[in-house]
């Protein structure tokens, strides 16, 4: 079936897409079959993709390994060897995806039709499309006995969506099957700015720090208002804390980051504020004008799930609140959790750290390594470039191989469709030819590092 989609993609592109070569269709074709492989998390199944890279790489005469402790949940590891006189180059990209509701989408989500040029499913960009990308340069390394100064080491990690099990599995137990200089990793994004194109490599991600309000008092009759209604308390302590300013923090990447942008026609209204970021004029400005770039500048807070009472007229004895904190890299957990008991100033409500995945918080990643410098090179030489380091709203496992000293980048060579992201949303899908030209970019950046001249 495999070779059918293949000869489709190299002999009869859709209307609208360029001809691709050999490596771009299959990177097009592995796309198809890994959405088509349902790794939904839980329960994941990840060892599904691991036995399927298993097989394409093992018949191009490559040596893989499947490893984790569990049976149904495989990692995939493969290597290519190179001279040795430099360390690895990584390639990484998880295999598992979170749910996905068939009511919600027009097409069934674990079906790869294509539509318009378009290839949908869930997986069909976070983060399948890279994984494919990297399956078809590894492949094409191989095939041309491309000799290479470095190894070259392809990762398909399972659970990086609930719990980052598998990363920290590798990590305590088989690291120096994956130990590289640093890392390709999900997490970048190119986008349209006006006639330019902005590559935004993550150098750097906030950190998952979810906790939970919690609010006790007295239960009672509902016809007997109490001072200690624990609703009231938490209402209170939720308008509070998500209303509350926390405190402005740059890194190197965020510094190079506004610097950059405001270097742009369409944000050039950020100049002005470039050099006093910190101070409440500049805060006030970005914040009014751009959330997105808020979010960068401090923690972020968002209630996200409530729960109290049993009966309408019963007042309860606790209500609690979930709320989303994606904390700064260089903020501690327990220095925002105090911060917010301060902000709250209520005995009857406790500021709890929620029990689940603990990432680590991490300095960004160097922009002067070779495979920063090799990005900035390639991507600027694009029509109408620019080329900035980027720290993102969300976390991926690559916070773990920072802990470890690994330089870690979220690579942009997928542009985003206008201002659209359906990543975790309903009809996912990713443009064939913005496959294909990603594939080609991701190419050129793993030859500029790791290829022997």
């Amino acid at each position: 079936m495999r070779q059918l989609i293949l000869l489709v993609l190299l002999g009869a592109p859709l209307a609208g897409q360029v001809e691709a070569g050999r490596m771009e269709a299959d990177a097009r074709a592995f796309l198809i079959d890994l959405i088509k492989l349902d790794t939904t998390n839980p329960p994941g199944n990840e060892t599904r993709v691991a036995e399927y890279l298993a097989k394409v790489c093992r018949a191009e005469g490559i040596e893989v390994e499947l490893l984790g402790p569990e049976a149904h949940r495989k990692s995939f590891v493969a290597r290519l060897k190179g001279s040795g006189t430099k360390r690895p180059l990584l390639l990484m990209a998880h295999s598992d995806v979170v749910p996905a509701d068939p009511k919600l989408w027009t097409v069934p989500p674990f079906s790869a039709q294509i539509r318009d040029g378009y290839v949908y499913g869930r997986g069909a960009s976070d983060d399948k499309s890279l994984l494919a990308a990297e399956l078809a340069v590894f492949l094409d390394l191989k095939r041309k006995k491309v000799k290479l100064t470095r190894d070259v080491i392809l990762l398909s990690e399972a659970d990086e969506e609930a719990g980052s099990t598998a990363i920290n599995w590798l990590i305590a137990n088989v690291y120096p099957k994956i130990e590289a200089e640093f890392a390709i990793n999900e997490g970048g994004g190119a986008m349209a700015v006006g006639d330019q194109t902005v590559y935004q490599i993550q150098t750097s991600e906030k950190i998952p720090t979810r906790v939970t309000l919690s609010a006790k008092g007295t239960a009672g009759h509902g016809s007997l208002p109490r001072a200690d209604n624990p609703v009231v308390h938490l209402a209170e302590a939720i308008l509070k804390l998500a209303r509350a300013e926390q405190p402005v923090r740059l890194n190197t990447t965020t510094r190079r980051y506004f610097s950059e942008l405001a270097k742009l026609p369409q944000y050039s209204w950020v100049a002005p504020y470039v050099e006093k970021l910190e101070s409440a004029e500049a805060t006030d400005a970005i914040a009014l004008r751009d959330a997105e770039l808020n979010a960068m500048l401090r923690t972020s807070v968002s209630p996200t799930m409530l729960n109290a009472g049993m009966k309408n007229n019963v007042i309860p004895n606790l209500a609690e609140s979930t709320v989303d904190v994606r904390r700064l890299p260089n903020e501690s957990k327990q220095e925002v959790i105090e911060r917010f008991k301060r902000i709250i100033n209520d005995p009857a409500v406790e500021v709890l750290p929620t029990v689940g995945q603990d990432m680590p918080a991490t300095e960004p990643s160097s922009l002067t390594t070779d495979l920063y410098l090799a990005m900035e090179k390639i991507f600027g030489a694009q029509d109408g470039a620019r080329v900035i380091p980027f720290m993102s709203r969300g976390a991926t496992d690559g916070s773990y191989l920072r802990q470890k000293g690994m330089a870690v980048y979220g690579i942009p060579i997928f542009k985003r469709d206008g201002t659209e992201s359906r990543a975790h949303g309903n009809d996912e899908r990713m443009q064939l030819d913005n496959l294909s030209r990603g594939t080609a970019l991701l190419r050129r950046i793993v030859v500029e590092v790791a290829e022997a001249r």
